[in-house]
């Protein structure tokens, strides 16, 4: 790709990962993986969303690695994963399980935090053996788990069958979005991100975005556009924390309150005034802190019943 995926310079910009591997999911399709910070620490995954790939998380990656390790990889079909034949929850799921089989060690356990279709991700992988086995608590970014399209606040509509017609439309559109201008910038900001999103955060979503290929973009777009998670949100029984942008017009704050009403073990939820739908990138150090506290308060204690276990 000719394009530049994501910013070169600044916070945005993607650090080096202390080592790269290829993880092959159930399918054979293959995943690229980074894997950054110390290899004794404690460990947290990180599942990006729709369009995006790892580079969305290079603020966290640089801040979390001083004293985690921290794994994030591209979905299929972003970033550096090639393109697969199968697009569903299922296969994200199958996914989220073959990168926690390569990355840790049997019984090994990590916070994993998953913003938008990542958070689906983590939704899809709740009632898995391996989820289960080494996610010990979650961070949902931005996130829902159905009615997606119907709750869109993208098309400045009020709510009916026009403005879910219109958003499909523009969700699920082909069309290549072309090189990062002046007015891609604005589109984007305005979709995607709070009015108050300074430029170097818009330019660096505007890199990730305009760099996924347009099929893989209309291929996922297919699968939010029916999308019905309800149930894993009933299996997700670790700590679970939530945030949300109350500016987020992609998945607005009414998905992140029903999560917190349906999840067996929710420990809270963050609403963060008028930043919108890319949390992470907007308010990279409340994320990363958020991350951090939540590694501290489980990882650390799951890892003392361990040690008492086997004393």
């Amino acid at each position: 790709m000719s394009r530049l995926m994501h910013v070169s310079s600044g916070p945005y910009a993607p650090p080096v990962p202390a080592r790269e591997l290829t993880v092959t999911s159930a399918d054979g399709s293959r995943l690229h993986v980074e894997v950054h910070g110390p290899e004794d620490a404690p460990a947290v995954v990180l599942s990006h969303g729709w369009s995006c790939s790892t580079a969305f998380w290079a603020a966290q990656v640089r801040d979390l690695a001083a004293d985690h390790r921290v794994i994030v990889y591209d979905q299929r079909g972003h970033g550096r994963s090639p393109v697969a034949v199968a697009h569903s929850t299922d296969a994200l799921a199958d996914d989220l399980e073959a990168v926690l089989e390569e990355t840790l060690a049997p019984g090994e356990k990590v916070v994993i935090a998953g913003h938008s279709m990542g958070g689906m991700t983590v939704l899809a992988a709740a009632g898995r053996a391996r989820f289960r086995e080494h996610a010990v608590a979650v961070l949902l970014c931005s996130t829902g788990s159905s009615r997606l399209v119907d709750e869109s606040l993208v098309v400045p509509l009020r709510a009916g069958r026009m403005r879910t017609r219109l958003t499909r439309k523009i969700l699920g559109t082909r069309a290549p979005l072309g090189p990062v201008t002046p007015v891609a910038r604005r589109i984007l900001k305005y979709g995607t991100m709070g009015p108050g999103s300074a430029p170097h955060m818009v330019e660096a979503c505007a890199r990730i975005v305009h760099a996924c290929p347009a099929a893989v973009r209309y291929a996922w777009s297919r699968v939010l556009d029916t999308l019905d998670l309800d149930g894993g949100v009933r299996e997700l029984a670790v700590p679970t924390a939530v945030l949300v942008g109350t500016a987020d017009r992609m998945t607005p704050p009414v998905h992140a309150r029903a999560l917190v009403a349906a999840l067996p073990n929710c420990i809270g939820i963050t609403e963060l005034p008028g930043l919108g739908h890319m949390t992470p990138v907007e308010a990279p150090e409340l994320v990363s802190a958020r991350i951090r506290e939540l590694a501290a308060t489980y990882v650390q204690f799951s890892q003392g019943d361990q040690v008492k276990e086997g004393a």
